[in-house]
């Protein structure tokens, strides 16, 4: 198990993110939801390596885990990116492929539907294009947490829960998978539990059951619909 403790990030007198913790179990797909600016991003910075936090710490068991060695547990995909936009995806995928270590290609190939796209260049495809892509080069990786940001940003509904049922059956595979999210309905189809977050801080961690018992414990009624209960937790009243 990998736990955060009170990791911190401010950009000058900004705190992008407040003392966040939570762990990240093995085998489990883990869903970080906030509304944009909660801070999602930033925490997957932090965690990746890409930015330095200013305070907190993340260990793996009892053993603390620099910044500098987390590349060997964590690995970080961002959302947005083109690399190697000049490249066809055949291209790139062989070379995740002889980088990262020899997975094979081919069911990863067929579970995101990537075989019409092989001898396209990267440049040239639609969002939802590259975003599966990306997808196929992070599954290619051994890291053992994969951290991928916006994982289902443009793609459309069959798409999403083709690329839902393919995260699945790697968590069933045994990679841990923690997902940056926006849209909660996604996030309630694949994720085996939640971490919340707004205004750059946890407002719950678990399972939909219980986190909908955490807003219980607050006056809202008990529901299975995460949206409802995320709106109860985030909300600054409560």
């Amino acid at each position: 198990m990998l736990h955060v403790a009170d990791l911190t990030k401010h950009y000058g007198h900004l705190t992008a993110l407040s003392e966040v913790s939570f762990s990240i179990r093995p085998g489990e797909v883990l869903g970080l939801i906030g509304p944009n600016g909660s801070g999602k991003t930033t925490l997957f910075e932090c965690l990746g390596g890409v930015l330095p936090s200013d305070g907190g710490s993340v260990s793996d068991g009892a053993r603390i885990v620099a910044a500098a060695e987390r590349w060997s547990i964590l690995f970080y995909l961002p959302d947005g990116i083109a690399p190697w936009p000049a490249q066809t995806v055949r291209w790139a995928l062989k070379f995740a492929q002889g980088w990262f270590g020899g997975s094979d290609l081919a069911p990863i190939i067929d579970q995101l539907d990537l075989g019409p796209l092989l001898d396209q260049r990267i440049g040239e495809l639609s969002k939802g294009q590259r975003k599966r892509v990306l997808l196929a080069i992070g599954l290619l990786t051994p890291q053992p947490v994969l951290l991928a940001d916006e994982p289902f940003d443009g793609l459309d509904l069959r798409q999403t829960r083709e690329v839902a049922q393919t995260l699945r059956a790697h968590a069933a595979e045994g990679r841990t998978l923690f997902l940056s999210i926006h849209q909660i309905p996604d996030a309630a189809r694949v994720c085996d539990r939640f971490v919340l977050l707004s205004g750059g801080r946890v407002r719950g961690e678990g399972t939909l059951a219980e986190l909908s018992a955490l807003a219980a414990s607050r006056g809202a009624p008990r529901s299975s619909d995460l949206e409802e209960v995320f709106l109860v937790l985030t909300d600054a009243r409560n």
